[in-house]
C-alpha cells in the first residue's frame, strides 16, 4: 500500500484521497485555503472563503455520470449530499420527446448543488474516511526529489511553504485549473511537461436564485440552450436554489452590459426557458466569469517521463470551458482510473507507472478533452458568426451533433442519445450509431426543426445597453 500526498482539498483531492482509501492508502490532502468547512450549506454559501477555486460560487450543475460513480464507488459521499439537500433530477424530464421510461433510463438521474455544499459534502465524507488526512491552510513551496539518480527527476514528497518536508511514495496534483505543476518541475531540474493551452473565449453572467417554497418552477426544464450569438444555462442546485447563466463569446463588447443586474434581466425575460426562473428574489448580484482555457498537460513527452513520482489528475491534468458541466464527472473518472492502476502496478516501478498512467489516461479522459475542445471551437464559432453575419464552412461532425440536439426535442430515440452524451455516458458518434438508422433519422428531423425561440441580436444589445425594461408584456 501506498502513502500519497495530494496536492488540493477540493472536490477533486478529497474524492481521490477517499477511493484510494478505501484501497488500504495512507492519503495526506494539503489544502492552500485555510478556512474549514462551514456547518451547513447556508453558511457554506455566504462565508466560505475558496479564493482557491475561482468558480466556486459560479453555476454548477454535477452530470449523471458523477452521481453513477458517486453511488457505486463513494457511497458515504451520495449520503452526505442528500443529508445536505441536494437536488436529485433525471435528464429525461427536460424534454417532452421522452415517451414511455425504459429500462436503463436510471443511468440519466444526477444528483447536484452548488459547488458550495457540494465541497462541504466531499469535506464531511472525507472527514469520516479512515486513512485520510487533510491539512487546510498547507501551501506547496516545491517538490522533492531524488538527487542521486540518473534519468528523470523522481519525486519522493512535497515541501510546504511553512518549512515541512512531507515523504510519498506518490505525488498526486489535483490542485485545479491554477495548479502550478510546471514550475514545480521545473524547481527540480525537470524538462517542461507537453501543453496545449487556448483561451475558450467564454465569459458568463450568472445569477443565482432561492425559491420561496422549497420548489422548482414549473414547466419544461432545458438545461443549455443555444441562441444564436449567445446561450443559457439553467441550473437546479440544492435546497430548493437554482442558477441561470448567459454565455457569450469574451470579446463580444456590445454585451458587456450584462454584468448589470437589470440590463440581465431584461435579456433573460426575452429567453422563455429561463424567464420564469428569474422572477423570484437572487441570491447575490451577477457573477461574472471569463479568461477561461482550455489546457491539457502531458508528463510524458517523446515517450519518456519527465519526471516520476507524480501524476495530475482531473483540472490538474486538463481543464476546459465549464458550460457542458463535465468537470467533476471526468475528474472523479480519472480518479477511479488512478486506483485502478495502483490494483495493477506499483508506484515503486517509476518509469512503468509514469507511462502506463499515460496510456489510461489517454484512453479513459482523453477522447472527452478532445471532443470538449472541438465543441467550443465550433460553438465559439457559430456564435461569432451569428453575430457578424459571417458564414463558416460547417464541419461535418458539429453540424450532426448539433442535429442530434435538435431531434432530442421530438424523437425518443434522439433524446436519449443526445442525453447520453451531455450526462458523459458516450460520445458523439457512438451514442448515435447504437441504435440502427438513428444517424439517418437526425439528419431528417433536424432539417424541419428550427431554432429555440428567444432574443434576437438587435434585442440582446438593446436588453445589455439599458435601452429594454425588464419584463417582457404579456
Amino acid at each position: 500500500m501506498a502513502n500519497v500526498v495530494i496536492i488540493g482539498g477540493g472536490l477533486g483531492g478529497l474524492s481521490t484521497a477517499m477511493l484510494l482509501a478505501l484501497d488500504g492508502h495512507r492519503a495526506t490532502v494539503l489544502e492552500r485555503d485555510p478556512a474549514p468547512p462551514p456547518p451547513d450549506p447556508t453558511a457554506a454559501w455566504e462565508s466560505w472563503s475558496r479564493r482557491g477555486v475561482n468558480q466556486f460560487r459560479m453555476p454548477h450543475l454535477l452530470m449523471p455520470r458523477w452521481r453513477e460513480l458517486v453511488e457505486r464507488e463513494l457511497p458515504d459521499l451520495a449520503a452526505c449530499c442528500d443529508r445536505l439537500g441536494a437536488y436529485r433530477y433525471s435528464f429525461l424530464d427536460t424534454r417532452r420527446a421522452v415517451g414511455e421510461r425504459r429500462d436503463g433510463d436510471e443511468r440519466f438521474d444526477g444528483l447536484t448543488g452548488r459547488r458550495p455544499m457540494i465541497e462541504l459534502a466531499v469535506a464531511a465524507a472525507a472527514a469520516a474516511t479512515s486513512g485520510v488526512a487533510v491539512r487546510r491552510g498547507v501551501g506547496i513551496a516545491g517538490l522533492l526529489h531524488d538527487s542521486y539518480r540518473s534519468g528523470p527527476p523522481h519525486v519522493t514528497g512535497v515541501r510546504t511553504e511553512a518549512g515541512d518536508d512531507l515523504a510519498a511514495d506518490l505525488v498526486i496534483d489535483c490542485s485545479g485549473r491554477r495548479s502550478q505543476l510546471p514550475e514545480w518541475l521545473a524547481g527540480i531540474g525537470a524538462a517542461a511537461p507537453a501543453e496545449e493551452h487556448e483561451d475558450s473565449g467564454f465569459v458568463y453572467y450568472a445569477r443565482h436564485f432561492r425559491s420561496d417554497d422549497g420548489a422548482m418552477p414549473d414547466g419544461e426544464w432545458l438545461p443549455h440552450v443555444p441562441h444564436g450569438s449567445v446561450a443559457t444555462l439553467t441550473m437546479p442546485a440544492d435546497n430548493g436554489t437554482w442558477s441561470v447563466a448567459i454565455i457569450a463569446a469574451s470579446d463580444d463588447a456590445e454585451l458587456r452590459g450584462l454584468r448589470h443586474a437589470d440590463r440581465w434581466h431584461a435579456a433573460v425575460a426575452r429567453m422563455p426557458e429561463s424567464a420564469a426562473w428569474a422572477e423570484v428574489e437572487p441570491l447575490g448580484d451577477v457573477a461574472v466569469m471569463t479568461k477561461l482555457e482550455d489546457r491539457r498537460r502531458r508528463l510524458v513527452v517523446d515517450g519518456e517521463p519527465v519526471a516520476t513520482g507524480i501524476v495530475a489528475v482531473g483540472d490538474a491534468w486538463a481543464c476546459t470551458n465549464p458550460s457542458l458541466g463535465r468537470g467533476a464527472a471526468l475528474g472523479l473518472l480519472h480518479a477511479c482510473t488512478l486506483r485502478d492502476l495502483l490494483r495493477e502496478i506499483a508506484p515503486s516501478d517509476h518509469r512503468g507507472f509514469a507511462l502506463r498512467w499515460q496510456e489510461v489516461t489517454d484512453a479513459t479522459v482523453g477522447p472527452w478533452y478532445d471532443a470538449t475542445v472541438t465543441y467550443d471551437r465550433n460553438r465559439l464559432a457559430d456564435m461569432r458568426a451569428a453575430r457578424t453575419g459571417a458564414t463558416r464552412d460547417a464541419d461535418p461532425m458539429w453540424e450532426t451533433t448539433k442535429a442530434l440536439q435538435k431531434a432530442a426535442t421530438v424523437d425518443p430515440d434522439a433524446l436519449r442519445a443526445f442525453v447520453s452524451v451531455v450526462s458523459v455516458q458516450e460520445l458523439p458518434m457512438p451514442a448515435m450509431m447504437s441504435v440502427p438508422d438513428l444517424f439517418e433519422r437526425v439528419g431528417r428531423l433536424a432539417s424541419g426543426i428550427g431554432e429555440p425561440p428567444g432574443a434576437d441580436r438587435d434585442e440582446l444589445v438593446a436588453a445589455a445597453a439599458g435601452r429594454l425594461t425588464q419584463r417582457v408584456a404579456s
